[in-house]
């Protein structure tokens, strides 16, 4: 029996959800769902949670080829489209990982992604991260390859021209960065004949990336926050002590019983209200409808004194830090990010 996704049904009309117009003028909704499984959800979970999510009204998923469930998820799209959704109304992203970022490599793993989705386009592509470096499945955090360097522009923009190709051939609508510096921006914008739409990065309460979100926000680059409730499932490699739980701090809490639902709501409709478009992870179907619901104008908003005490409990608190990339003399994790203002070399 072939699945329904009528409106009509649970869940949310997506045509109430809002959407940003990108700098190319494509229409992206204002909030998505990821699907990295964070080593603790299998890829068949992971498909089940995006045609639920599909079913309540979610229409903008987050995919990566690295997250090794592509062809999973690839399988509940079709579902999805079989069910009545049409394939315009899909908003669907994935990533390059960094093994191909070769000449000719980011152009066969993008349709290698295709192949695996299912589908003739895609709506967003990304470059994952901004070097070559990976690392083995499950290796821990102090693990390096002799093979990881750091950022070298020119091997970048070797990834860059090949995503402009992507969407000179129609395979991919718009194109964007992922875990960029303003530094690295401030190199790639000059020299791209297709400027990103997006940049997708770590934001939550406690790691607020004002500067930078209004560096995107000034130059029409739409900021995508991943991990927008702090990533209290995230891989264990990730955790260290200094860690904070944004949904744990006391400003959130409050915000959260005077409006009576869970904390992470709450980082959710901050993430909304602030203009970044959040993509939280979840196959509970109870979280997925409320997360989605978040991104309703009228539902659970936050007062000016709230978001304003939510701005103030910023904690500089990266979680994913990408130590597992670093090269083999690197001073510390800190030297992917440019803290400092400059390219580590």
């Amino acid at each position: 029996m072939k699945q329904s996704f009528s409106r009509n049904a649970l869940g949310v009309n997506p045509a109430d959800i809002p959407v940003k117009v990108l700098n190319n003028g494509e229409r992206m909704p204002t909030i998505g769902i990821g699907t990295f499984g964070s080593d603790l959800y299998n890829a068949d979970q992971v498909a089940d949670a995006v045609i639920y999510a599909a079913e309540v009204g979610q229409r903008f998923f987050d995919c990566a080829s690295v997250y090794s469930n592509e062809m999973e998820i690839g399988a509940a799209f079709q579902v999805i489209l079989e069910g009545g959704v049409p394939r315009e109304e899909l908003f669907i992203t994935s990533k390059v990982w960094n093994d191909r970022h070769g000449e000719g490599e980011v152009i066969a793993s993008c349709k290698q992604t295709l192949a695996d989705l299912g589908l003739d386009y895609l709506d967003l592509y990304l470059v994952h991260w901004p070097f070559p470096n990976f690392h083995p499945p499950g290796c821990s955090v102090e693990s390096r390859s002799p093979d990881s360097k750091p950022y070298i522009h020119e091997d970048y923009m070797v990834v860059w021209r090949q995503m402009e190709q992507l969407v000179e051939e129609g395979l991919v609508r718009s194109i964007g960065t992922s875990n960029m510096t303003i530094p690295k921006m401030n190199l790639l914008l000059p020299d791209c004949r297709i400027k990103p739409a997006v940049n997708e990065m770590e934001l939550h309460p406690h790691f607020q990336q004002q500067a930078f979100v209004d560096y995107l926000v000034e130059r029409e680059i739409q900021p995508i926050g991943f991990c927008p409730i702090g990533s209290p499932k995230r891989p264990e490699r990730d955790k260290t002590e200094t860690d904070t739980v944004d949904i744990e701090d006391p400003v959130v809490v409050q915000a959260a019983e005077r409006l009576g639902v869970h904390p992470a709501v709450v980082c959710l409709k901050w993430a909304v209200q602030r203009g970044v478009v959040p993509i939280p992870f979840s196959v509970t179907p109870s979280k997925i409808e409320s997360n989605l619901r978040c991104a309703l104008p009228d539902y659970l908003v936050l007062t000016d004194a709230e978001m304003e005490a939510l701005g103030s409990i910023d904690k500089g608190c990266r979680l994913i830090k990408g130590q597992v990339f670093l090269w083999e003399d690197a001073a510390g994790w800190d030297v992917l990010w440019d803290e400092d203002g400059t390219i580590a070399t």
